[in-house]
């Protein structure tokens, strides 16, 4: 719901809403008005969030909608404006709302007991700040994981009439639109599955790496260097999606346009954690500004998105009778959404091929030092210039093998790699310039230095290898220059948000580096940002793919010798809920149902602890039952060692006195006992187990639960100083369930289902 007056016209507009019964009382409008300078226009918005049901893969599925829609509201302002929002939370839980991009006083930045008070079921709170910018901007919850259900959507302000920077671009037609990602699934349990490493996304997006696959790739060697230097898997993207959106939907029509149109695209990438490859099918992309700042117009064949970025870009309908597609496509390659532009039929753009993964493993295997970090080899990488995974973009370097043989077979013609390479011009940032002088105030100048740094093994994403949780505040001055150089010595993308701020990205362009507020950086590079401190309190910095910033990728830049934020009057007690998030502990389970017996496993662990307990209980009296408790610490950036304290019962009928390696004694038939452990991961992802307990009885094991045999099957082996053995074989059949049949020396043969949570 939209409102808005100017001050001369506050009299007919208080009527209006009095009168016109809008629940709100009278004095919670006219404060904040009378706040703002004669002659400002005042805007006002209200935002309902409420529980909906939404279906957009034939399942319907829980969401949550601003005013009855998904993205919440496109607001729109002229810079200037003095914004006046309320937002009702009809909800059962709490919630925010995060301006993003926006310059704005702290206490309505928006981050839940940091800069403002969470909106709690049936409260509303207001939002009321002068405009004193334009662009395109987004806003979004930052609460938990909301942003994934839907809270996310357009907050566009567009320049003052006889603005001096006014051009050619801002007079022709615009159209806003909001990228999206969308999961069947709960966020909290997609946010479960990261952290307890599940293969299944892998396998519905086809981008498995096993070893069968790898044999017919010709890739074994790659496949068996890549475990042995303790990797996972290739991938360029965490999460499989069940359908990308355009403003909501997975295909949108802008038939208004008609050939010659020239189009501003307003497009923000405000999905949870996709990136997305942009291309128009009529012809070339003209960037125009991004994240909200102009910039001096550079052309393109392609770009690609970050999560959390805004790019206002101009193309043109170039044909009478045709639609063409402005096709945006998730970095993996798996699925896709589109803008049809123009009236007519469709004119498709050219679709992306799949990513050969074996390639990017090969590189990979290459840059990983055998300790986890990146060896860079003398590469100074910076500003998007080099991207690594080229090697794995069809359409630069050739098809894969098997790619060129289905070629082969269809009679199709293989590419040429020296012809593809020069025809494709892709965005990076060192092509971006500012048209004006950016240039920072003369000012000390305080510098620091982050590496972004995390493991995909167990889903832990850190600043120097310390959540926000682990960390204080990072103190800076008002009036300080504060120049950060920031190095990703991680596997992933990470695009890095400042709150509240705007930065310069050094990229060679001197006195017109371009202003930004998000800088997303490659694997290995080292990118340079700055910013005046010329504000007060609390702001966060953070990695805006949502699962990692929720796993603790950020720090707190805080203003020294600031005055109370009224929306926090208890910061220590605040700060404890903000750590809560990356503290958080998540829960797995997993229980064969097998003919021989009942064998599983559950866990609760967080970013550093992990509490376990794994059982066997056999069928008859001769096979017992075991159980093994245990609590451990991870130690290390990479989190290969585990020490650990726990506790064993084991009982079996039976008056059989076995002997272990070490000449002692172990006895079966009932007992109980504490021990003390360490557990390390070795090259090819083997556990090795060593452990003493209370009665000095020694145990050595080795043991790996998912050797990727093919795209479905897991092989299972464990052999221990106990003389105790295991081989088993998984046929995964859904995210739950799998066939499995395994040996096991003290309970015979058996199958059976595997049931996972």
């Amino acid at each position: 719901m939209k409102f808005q007056c100017s001050v001369h016209g506050l009299r007919s507009s208080i009527f209006h809403l009095y009168f016109g019964k809008i629940g709100l009382p009278l004095i919670s409008f006219l404060l904040p008005v009378l706040g703002f300078a004669a002659g400002a226009k005042i805007v006002r918005y209200d935002l309902f969030i409420t529980d909906t049901l939404v279906n957009y893969s034939g399942k319907t599925r829980k969401a949550i909608a601003v005013n009855g829609t998904i993205p919440m509201p496109t607001l729109e302002f002229t810079e200037g404006d003095s914004a006046v929002i309320y937002v009702h939370n009809r909800l059962k839980e709490e919630t925010s709302i995060h301006w993003h991009g926006l310059i704005l006083p702290n206490q309505y930045d928006g981050v839940p007991y940091l800069t403002t008070r969470p909106i709690l079921p049936g409260q509303s709170h207001l939002y009321t700040f002068r405009l004193i910018q334009n662009g395109t901007y987004w806003y979004h919850s930052h609460t938990k994981l909301q942003e994934q259900s839907g809270m996310y959507g357009a907050f566009i302000i567009r320049k003052k009439s006889g603005d001096p920077t006014w051009r050619e671009e801002d007079q022709i037609p615009d159209y806003a639109l909001v990228l999206s990602d969308w999961s069947d699934e709960k966020p909290f349990e997609v946010h479960r599955k990261l952290h307890n490493a599940t293969d299944w996304y892998a396998i519905k997006k086809g981008a498995t790496q096993s070893y069968a696959e790898a044999i017919r790739e010709g890739h074994f060697k790659t496949k068996l260097v890549n475990e042995w230097k303790r990797m996972l898997a290739m991938d360029v993207s965490d999460v499989y999606y069940d359908r990308f959106l355009s403003n909501g939907q997975a295909e949108l029509e802008a038939a208004e346009f008609k050939a010659g149109d020239k189009i501003r695209l307003r497009i923000i990438n405000g999905s949870s954690s996709t990136y997305f490859w942009l291309n128009y099918a009529g012809g070339k992309i003209t960037i125009i500004a991004n994240d909200g700042p102009d910039v001096v117009p550079v052309e393109v064949d392609r770009m690609i998105i970050a999560v959390a970025e805004t790019y206002d870009v101009v193309v043109t309908v170039p044909e009478s009778g045709l639609a063409h597609e402005f096709l945006a496509t998730s970095e993996d390659r798996v699925k896709s959404t589109s803008l049809w532009l123009g009236k007519g039929t469709k004119q498709p753009a050219t679709p992306l091929p799949r990513l050969k993964y074996f390639e990017g493993m090969k590189m990979m295997n290459e840059m990983m030092k055998m300790n986890g970090d990146l060896d860079d080899m003398g590469m100074n990488m910076s500003l998007q210039q080099m991207d690594m995974n080229v090697v794995m973009y069809p359409e630069i370097t050739g098809p894969g093998k098997d790619r060129k043989k289905q070629e082969h077979q269809h009679g199709q013609p293989e590419q040429n790699q020296n012809d593809a390479t020069p025809e494709i011009v892709t965005l990076n940032y060192a092509q971006l310039r500012s048209p004006f002088k950016t240039t920072l105030p003369q000012a000390p100048v305080k510098t620091m230095r982050f590496e972004l740094s995390g493991n995909m093994n167990r889903y832990v994403w850190s600043l120097d290898n310390k959540t926000v949780s682990e960390t204080d505040k990072v103190l800076i001055r008002k009036g300080e220059n504060i120049r950060i150089i920031l190095y990703n010595g991680s596997m992933m993308r990470h695009p890095m948000h400042l709150h509240g701020h705007f930065f310069r990205l050094l990229n060679g362009q001197g006195d017109y580096a371009p202003l930004k507020n998000v800088v997303d950086i490659f694997p290995m590079e080292t990118d340079t940002i700055e910013f005046a401190a010329t504000e007060t309190n609390d702001w966060f910095f953070h990695c805006h793919i949502l699962y990692h910033m929720m796993s603790g990728m950020g720090r707190i830049f805080s203003y020294e010798d600031s005055p109370p934020n009224p929306e926090i009057p208890d910061p220590a007690a605040s700060l404890k809920k903000l750590y809560r998030d990356d503290r958080e502990f998540h829960f797995m389970f997993q229980n064969d149902f097998a003919s021989n017996g009942n064998d599983g496993e559950m866990m609760l662990q967080n970013t550093r602890w992990s509490l376990g307990a794994e059982w066997r209980l056999g069928y008859h009296d001769d096979h017992g039952y075991e159980t093994e408790t245990h609590i451990g610490r991870y130690l290390g950036k990479m989190q290969w060692l585990m020490p650990y304290l726990g506790f064993d019962w084991r009982y079996r009928k039976s008056d059989e006195r076995e002997k272990n390696w070490f000449g002692q004694v172990n006895t079966k038939d009932q007992r109980g006992a504490l021990c003390l452990g360490l557990r390390y991961t070795l090259p090819l992802l083997f556990k090795a187990d060593a452990r003493v307990d209370m009665d000095g009885r020694l145990r050595l094991q080795l043991m790996r639960e998912d050797i990727p045999l093919s795209k479905r099957f897991r092989m299972a082996l464990m052999y221990n100083s106990d003389r105790e053995y295991m081989a088993g074989l998984q046929y995964i059949l859904t995210k739950n369930l799998a066939l499995s049949t395994h040996y096991d020396k003290d309970m015979g043969w058996g199958a059976g289902i595997t049931m996972t949570y």
